[in-house]
Formats: structure tokens, C-alpha cells, sequence
């Protein structure tokens, strides 16, 4: 598949997006003088690039009462594990994200828990699934870093 070429008018459209996913074409369009038709039509072919993929929400869960969050690095007793690992692994709600990784851990995961009670709980289900010999975790103290616009302005600036 050919590389697909982003102009400035489609780098300004996805920073907009980046911000807020629900904001209308329209409002898009009348910040960059463009019509919405315009905006609509650049999106599709992004979406049909692969480049946009869906779009999200982004919770509060502090208020949603689930403000501890911990990494999680899980050891295999075997690596031929992996894949039944992870599908046990969500099944369990509180974990967040998990990535199969190379180094000291297996599988690292992101839990989401009430407290520090509640984060005992989930870590003892990852414990408790056939073929993890045992996990070692990091709270987080505070999330310090979550800037989704840093990597695409610095890929802007190389295309």
C-alpha cells in the first residue's frame, strides 16, 4: 500500500480531532476556511488510509471512583503461554492494557483499581492464572506525561 501524504490542512484538521473527537465538520471547517463537505471527504480518505482508526472517549475515572493506577509486569512459566495468558488476562476489567513484551517481563500490564485493597484483588487474579509465575508491580504515583499531540506534530515535521 502506498505511503498516503497528509498536507497541512489534514495535520490542522487531525489536531482539532486530537482535542476533541466530537467537534463538528462544520466547526472545523469555518476555523480553517474550508468547507465542511471538504472536512468530511478528508477524514473518509484518512479513515480509509487506516490513518484515523474509530475515535474515543477519554473518562475521568478519578471521578468514576477508580483513581489507583499500577503497572503490572508478568512472568511465564513458559512463553508458548502467551496467548492463553492474555486471554485470561481480559477477562479481568480492571486491566486496562496489556502488551506482550521482550526484557524482564513476559506481559506488562496497566491496572485501574478503587485502592490500594482493590489493586491487591486484581493483582491476585493476574496471580492466580494457570501459567503466570508471578508479577511485580509499580504504582503510579501521578500520571506526569499524557500529551497525544507530541508524536504527531514531531511526524508532521519529518513527512
Amino acid at each position: 500500500m502506498a505511503k498516503f501524504k497528509l498536507d497541512e490542512i489534514d495535520h490542522q484538521i487531525l489536531d482539532m480531532l486530537i482535542d476533541n473527537t466530537r467537534v463538528p465538520f462544520t466547526d472545523i471547517a469555518k476555523k480553517l476556511l474550508i468547507s465542511a463537505g471538504t472536512v468530511h471527504v478528508r477524514v473518509k480518505k484518512m479513515e480509509d488510509a487506516g490513518i484515523i482508526k474509530g475515535s474515543s472517549l477519554t473518562l475521568d475515572y478519578k471521578k468514576l471512583g477508580y483513581s489507583f493506577i499500577a503497572y503490572v509486569g508478568v512472568f511465564l512459566q513458559n512463553t508458548s503461554q502467551t496467548t492463553f495468558v492474555l486471554e485470561r488476562i481480559n477477562e479481568i476489567p480492571f486491566v486496562t492494557v496489556a502488551h506482550i513484551t521482550t526484557g524482564k517481563f513476559n506481559v506488562f500490564c496497566k491496572i485501574r483499581a478503587k485502592n490500594t485493597e482493590h489493586a491487591k484483588d486484581v493483582i491476585f487474579m493476574l496471580d492466580d492464572i494457570e501459567g503466570v509465575y508471578r508479577t511485580e508491580t509499580m504504582i503510579s504515583m501521578e500520571e506526569s506525561i499524557n500529551d497525544k499531540k507530541r508524536l504527531m506534530h514531531s511526524i508532521f515535521n519529518e513527512l
